[in-house]
């Protein structure tokens, strides 16, 4: 199999030869990983259950955990779903690779789509499935919202979607979403959202929309052809505890419970038992996004740019992405990630990608940095 390189490898042979300014701290705005200690109580929890290491974890997932992940489906976007319409995941990255080569596995010519910049598991899942691929260009004049002609949709086997959109920070409205449940209905093709940036909101009043209620709003209310999947790692700042789930369409997820059971990719005992925990608890959810709507208070104040309404990203759109970024680490000691690096046939070029994940101090003192740096450029 021939992977492309990872977006942050290319960063550092992009980076290789430039010396940074030491008169600063380097600050790395490039991975959307939390900066946060996970909250006390789900590390509590798994110290406390360490004695369960003894037993070894059930494929499917405690039954404990299944409803702590129905309970959140039902807490969060008021959709009513079964235990057999979920399957515990060892987060969602092991299941967006493996998913595809299962349910692409008998298809004689396989075709998959999905946005484009995108998350690069997409691309790797495409590469192990030996399928063709159809980008979903996603861009500036298109608001960065997922658009196939019926002919392109005609070829589909699966489809991948990102809403709220891993790097652009874009969304997609529950009515947007349930144009494409229809066509995943028409063209009978798996339509999946990843959903990992759900929580990442800022107004109570406008959260993003979940691709299982816009498949009850249009009538699909077995989520026939329709999976979602989520993560905790975002939400509740433990990417560490791996933990996420795919949920919808109960026929397929049955097919992909048994083959699930031969991947070996089941979750260690406390690690269930703690995410069962931090599922069923919202609060803790609550103080994180209220640091993250802070720092782009701050980056609208310090940059002037209109904070996104969900994820941690900002999609800066610069003259020339690799010359920004090396000179922005060369000056100022900053990393950011060059949106041409998480796009392929020239969509990214001309942006970065900046992660805000750290607690406002440290936000306002590297966007200040930041300021100083494109103030100059001009």
């Amino acid at each position: 199999m021939n992977f492309e390189k990872y977006p942050f490898e290319r960063l550092n042979e992009l980076l290789a030869d430039v010396v940074p300014n030491e008169e600063y701290e380097l600050s790395a705005l490039t991975i959307g990983e939390p900066k946060f200690e996970t909250p006390g109580f789900i590390q509590k929890t798994l110290k406390e259950t360490t004695a369960s290491l003894k037993k070894y974890p059930a494929s499917g997932g405690l039954p404990e955990l299944k409803q702590a992940m129905v309970n959140f489906v039902k807490e969060r976007f008021n959709v009513d779903i079964k235990q057999s319409e979920v399957i515990p995941t060892f987060g969602t990255r092991e299941a967006l690779f493996n998913f595809p080569q299962f349910a692409l596995f008998d298809k004689k010519d396989p075709v998959i789509a999905f946005t484009n910049p995108f998350y690069q598991i997409y691309e790797g899942a495409a590469i192990a499935s030996r399928a063709e691929v159809i980008h979903i260009d996603l861009t500036k004049e298109n608001d960065f919202k997922a658009q196939l002609s019926d002919e392109e949709l005609k070829r589909c086997d699966l489809v991948i979607l990102n809403y709220p959109n891993n790097p652009t920070s874009a969304e997609m409205t529950k009515e947007e979403l349930g144009l494409w449940v229809k066509k995943a209905l028409e063209f009978d093709f798996i339509l999946i959202n990843d959903e990992c940036y759900s929580e990442i909101y800022f107004d109570e009043d406008d959260k993003p929309a979940s691709l299982l209620e816009a498949s009850i709003e249009v009538g699909n209310t077995s989520f026939k052809n329709v999976l979602v999947m989520n993560s905790i790692s975002k939400r509740s700042s433990a990417p560490g505890l791996r933990s996420g789930f795919v949920a919808g369409d109960e026929e397929i997820l049955k097919a992909y419970m048994k083959y699930r059971t031969y991947v070996g990719c089941a979750s260690p005992v406390p690690l269930q038992i703690t995410a069962a925990v931090a599922w069923n608890n919202k609060e803790h959810v609550d103080e994180f996004r209220a640091v993250y709507k802070e720092n782009f208070q701050l980056a609208k104040e310090i940059l002037g740019i209109n904070p996104p309404k969900a994820t941690f990203y900002i999609w800066l759109e610069v003259k020339d992405e690799l010359e920004f970024t090396k000179e922005l680490y060369k000056q100022k000691h900053i990393k950011v990630l060059p949106g041409s690096f998480l796009g392929r046939n020239g969509i990214g070029k001309g942006y970065v990608r900046i992660a805000l994940v750290e607690n406002a101090q440290k936000t306002k003192e590297v966007l200040t940095r930041l300021k100083d740096f494109i103030d100059g450029q001009k």
